[in-house]
């Protein structure tokens, strides 16, 4: 290899990664730099090199690309979050739908149309949860969020894609840290007390305020508590307990402060009730759009069966149960079972059926008691489903399968598993779910062959 550590290079950025890494090539060797935008001319300062590839950082911009704008955020360039925060828009969503279209193509060797990405009407404040990583020193509270591969937490209190709300709790738990005197956690010594900060906020103005905490005293928990019902719209307080040693945010236990167990929000029209460990997608606006198409996709006529694999707390099954027959969800946390039973009730719906279980385990419940899908939805976690559950899903034989997916590497994995059991991808449509940031949501039509 030519490249060296500590080598200046001229190097022209043709690509971005997945994970938002600008990448160019000198002398053939792959460079990735994080900073830069497709079409930058740069002088790359090389700081790692290994046989394949070399990582740099920006030292100059020699030409800067069309696509690149000023960043409006102070933390961006240290911050692991808004990877696209100094790219326009439009190349953001010309590089998520390539994205879509590559893994497609390379991942899945599938030929499935990829439809116009669904995109955000807004682009900063539309993050409706936010887990902010702790430090205190010397009584100050430092909270932000992880710089890129790291547990270094940078500093970023009122962050651009979270209400404003969420700097005002910030500032409170800094008050109650300042005169309370709580430790926070050390990972490499388990001990410490507060972990993170989480905080959801709904479309209807209800936000939940909790510290999760490695232990189950907290001192001073009536100071935290009226600092934090001083914030406009903040109606439930409270204490989740994780002393496990790992990097899970949240654990099993949570216990209310003050206020409500759940928040409350709408999506298309009905009403939900959301708890701590709860899945809930974390854009509203989007996450209707996203909703939508999968309804669109689902094609139901008010005689369907639908099963709702990884159900949470039953919005997806819940926003189409006016279309359908009959609803099941599954889903493995027991809370958020118990949330998608008192949504069903809260919205008088009394024709959904739910089953507590990992999604392999309730999918093969449905098959013994021989219940026969017309529609599954499919919306997994990152790393998608498993082989043995796919086929599960196809002996039970819907007629459509409505996948959500938000990693599409996984999705042209597993599109292409069904592919052989007999189901084939018909449409795709990606769903800007996180602007600025390099993760992409899409829903993607499955049908059933017909022999």
């Amino acid at each position: 290899m030519d490249i060296k550590k500590n080598d200046d290079i001229k190097l022209y950025i043709d690509n971005m990664t997945n994970e938002g890494s600008a990448v160019g090539h000198f002398n053939g060797v792959a460079v990735f730099v994080r900073g830069a935008v497709t079409g930058d001319e740069i002088v790359a300062h090389i700081i790692k090199t290994s046989k394949r590839y070399c990582i740099g950082i920006v030292k100059d911009i020699l030409k800067k690309s069309p696509s690149r704008i000023k960043s409006d955020c102070p933390v961006s360039s240290r911050c692991g979050g808004c990877s696209f925060r100094e790219m326009t828009y439009d190349e953001e969503l010309r590089f998520k739908k390539s994205r879509v279209e590559d893994a497609l193509k390379r991942i899945g060797h599938l030929d499935v149309p990829v439809c116009d990405i669904i995109k955000a009407e807004k682009t900063e404040r539309y993050r409706n949860k936010a887990q902010y990583p702790v430090s205190i020193c010397d009584g100050e509270l430092i909270a932000g969020f992880y710089a890129y591969k790291s547990h270094r937490i940078v500093p970023c209190g009122d962050c651009r894609l979270q209400p404003p709300e969420f700097n005002e709790c910030l500032c409170a738990f800094a008050r109650w840290v300042e005169k309370s005197g709580v430790t926070s956690y050390d990972e490499s010594s388990g001990r410490g007390l507060l972990r993170h900060i989480y905080l959801r906020r709904t479309s209807l103005g209800e936000i939940m305020a909790c510290a999760v905490t490695n232990g189950s005293d907290l001192p001073e928990s009536q100071m935290l508590i009226d600092e934090l019902r001083k914030i406009d719209g903040v109606s439930s307080i409270c204490q989740n307990i994780n002393t496990q040693n790992s990097n899970v945010i949240l654990g099993v236990t949570t216990k209310v402060l003050w206020g409500s167990e759940t928040v409350t929000d709408t999506l298309l029209g009905k009403r939900f009730e959301i708890s701590p460990n709860s899945f809930y997608q974390v854009n509203h606006d989007q996450c209707e759009r996203l909703y939508q198409k999968a309804a669109e996709y689902a094609e139901l006529t008010g005689s369907e069966t639908l099963v709702d694999l990884y159900c949470g707390a039953g919005t997806i099954g819940l926003t189409m149960a006016d279309s359908a027959s009959q609803i099941y969800g599954i889903e493995i946390v027991e809370q958020a079972v118990e949330n998608a039973k008192s949504n069903a009730k809260l919205n008088g719906i009394t024709n959904a059926e739910y089953i507590c279980g990992d999604a392999q385990y309730g999918a093969g419940i449905l098959k013994k008691r021989k219940i026969k899908a017309d529609v599954v939805v499919l919306d997994p976690p990152r790393k998608g489903c498993s082989f043995d559950l796919l086929c599960t899903v196809c002996d039970i034989a819907p007629q459509r399968i409505v996948y959500v997916s938000c990693d599409c590497a996984t999705l042209a994995r597993d599109l292409a598993i069904l592919g052989e059991k007999g189901y084939t991808a018909q449409q795709i449509t990606p769903v800007d779910m996180f602007p600025r940031t390099p993760h992409i949501e899409s829903v993607a039509l499955v049908t059933r062959d017909v022999y």
